[in-house]
């Protein structure tokens, strides 16, 4: 029955990565997916009209990334359990998604029974990182020099960008951080495109990646 089923919403960009997912799922009786979202604002207005259980997101989307919905999340007080699908390793990124409420990772090409078995353990109470990923974050030498090559310090950043980088990784919108600063969120978003071509970053995500990594935020 319905109510007996661990109830799941999966959240990715990529209706391939949603389709393969949900057919995995579907396979398993004590889960049930009751809905799909393609980014964090479309799954934000999910939980407005159904609760699941558990969540599985991707880190990298559009609108609103994987980090971004978790601060919201958070924001909301929302106490749904989270565990993020994603590809990165990145220890200081896995440490800011824990400490934002995320209860597993999941690599995206981990087999249906690690699937199966993380949902169980986190709709339990448990947390599940994926194997390969404990491995890492165990090792000495896993991102023993966790920069992006020194980036930070030779690519002469600007006052502003600096600030506005620390602003973008707090999750602020680009209206919140104009409004804290007293610019126009055009020009917000010019700063914003500069630091992505600067950096040699496509998307919000890894801004946050590099603000993490650099040590301009915690």
């Amino acid at each position: 029955m319905m109510e007996n089923k661990i109830k799941v919403i999966i959240t990715d960009d990529h209706q391939m990565v949603i389709d393969g997912l949900k057919s995995i799922l579907e396979a398993c009786d004590d889960v049930k997916v009751i809905g799909t979202a393609a980014n964090g604002r479309e799954l934000l207005r999910l939980l407005e009209l159904i609760e699941p259980d558990i969540i599985l997101m991707d880190i990298d989307m559009p609108v609103m990334n994987g980090i971004e919905t978790m601060i919201e999340l958070k924001r909301l007080q929302k106490s749904v359990k989270v565990i993020i699908l994603t590809m990165h390793e990145e220890k200081a990124l896995v440490k800011k998604m824990t400490d934002l409420g995320a209860k597993g990772f999941l690599f995206k090409n981990s087999d249906k029974d690690e699937l199966r078995l993380a949902i169980q353990q986190v709709n339990q109470g448990g947390v599940y990182f994926a194997t390969a990923l404990t491995v890492n974050l165990l090792s000495n030498n896993t991102m023993k020099n966790e920069s992006f090559d020194n980036f930070g310090s030779s690519l002469q950043l600007t006052d502003r960008e600096i600030e506005i980088l620390k602003l973008i990784a707090g999750g602020m919108s680009n209206k919140e951080i104009g409004d804290q600063l007293f610019i126009s969120h055009r020009t917000v978003d010019t700063h914003r495109t500069n630091l992505m071509k600067k950096l040699d970053i496509n998307n919000i995500a890894g801004l946050i990646r590099f603000a993490i990594k650099n040590g301009y935020i915690q």
